[in-house]
């Protein structure tokens, strides 16, 4: 099968391309910068393109398995002025431009489309809640990104491609993103609760990030949205204490909510606002998660310091049994 992957490069596309590959599927990932990319996983092609446009590369999507568009500007890079804004904003409506350009022009529609999106999309009001699928959307800035971002591909599905929206929460991953920088005050001993403490924390280790995709793109009757996390949820303060137990540390130095304003502005929010995402339609569909628990994927992610620290580690969960390997969909 052919795997066209946009955004494959970073957090989620890495490791996603990597199993893809491994899956003996033929990946081709698109960069703007292909020259820059270091590494790619063995069996992945490079592919240039300008981020708004099919041009160079659309002909592939004639036949393609599957398209995965994860491309868009990290939310989470920069400090949020009203240019950043409107780049986060215009980076996934372009991305998804093009991709619909290259769908349009095959005559052998790709098999599936996995569109990605965020929990954000549900805003910062679902309180206590456990926001499925079905939820409406918010109305704060991220909230309207994330309904742009699936919207720019929309009538893949008027096409007759299967489209997939993957709503993915908080990506747990040594490897970027989020969790090393919340990870470094505890190191330090100076971790602990942001803000009030009490926001919802809709956490995913990156394996089932990743092997959730694989799931979604083998399975025929996935359709429309998913939440991408984990089936428990833990608040911000439980998360904290979670990670300080995982590495012997303590976890009692708050991280005050107006600090966080003076530090990060509007993006501030990310820490400070949070959802009980469940993923309602994966378990429905027979998805087996690797880490069920968060104490689980703490473990995995921080096994040597725990380990150092005297606290229990784990290359593998230890909450849950191991489930069989998801294999990506075949020829």
């Amino acid at each position: 099968m052919r795997i066209i992957i946009t955004g494959g490069t970073g957090l989620i596309g890495k490791p996603l391309s990597k199993a893809l590959a491994a899956d003996g599927h033929e990946v081709i990932v698109l960069t703007r910068t292909p020259e820059k990319v270091k590494e790619a996983p063995v069996g992945v092609k490079l592919q240039k393109w300008d981020g708004k446009s099919a041009e160079g590369w659309g002909e592939l999507a004639d036949g393609a398995g599957a398209i995965i568009n994860l491309a868009g500007a990290g939310i989470a890079d920069k400090r949020w002025s009203q240019e950043r804004k409107r780049e986060i904003r215009q980076s996934r409506i372009d991305a998804g431009k093009a991709v619909m350009a290259a769908i349009t022009a095959a005559s052998n529609k790709p098999g599936v489309l996995i569109q990605a999106s965020a929990v954000g999309y549900y805003g910062v009001q679902t309180g206590d809640a456990q926001v499925t699928e079905s939820f409406s959307p918010g109305g704060d800035f991220l909230s309207k990104v994330c309904f742009d971002w699936e919207a720019s591909t929309a009538p893949a599905s008027k096409q007759g491609v299967r489209r997939v929206v993957i709503r993915t929460g908080v990506v747990l991953s040594n490897e970027g993103g989020a969790f090393p920088k919340q990870v470094l005050p505890f190191k330090l001993f100076a971790g602990g609760p942001v803000g009030s403490g009490k926001q919802w924390y809709p956490w995913i280790h990156i394996d089932d990030e990743v092997r959730a995709i694989q799931f979604l793109i083998a399975n025929d009757k996935a359709e429309g949205p998913f939440n991408l996390s984990a089936p428990n949820p833990v608040t911000n303060k439980e998360f904290g204490r979670l990670i300080g137990e995982a590495l012997g540390r303590p976890s009692f130095m708050p991280a005050p909510a107006f600090a966080m304003q003076i530090v990060f502005g509007e993006m501030a929010m990310i820490l400070l606002e949070g959802q009980r995402a469940v993923p309602q339609r994966l378990l429905e569909l027979g998805f087996k998660f690797k880490y069920e628990t968060a104490l689980a994927a703490l473990k995995n992610l921080l096994g040597a310091s725990a380990s150092t620290n005297g606290a229990s580690s784990a290359s593998k969960p230890t909450e849950e049994k191991q489930p069989e390997p998801v294999a990506a969909g075949k020829e």
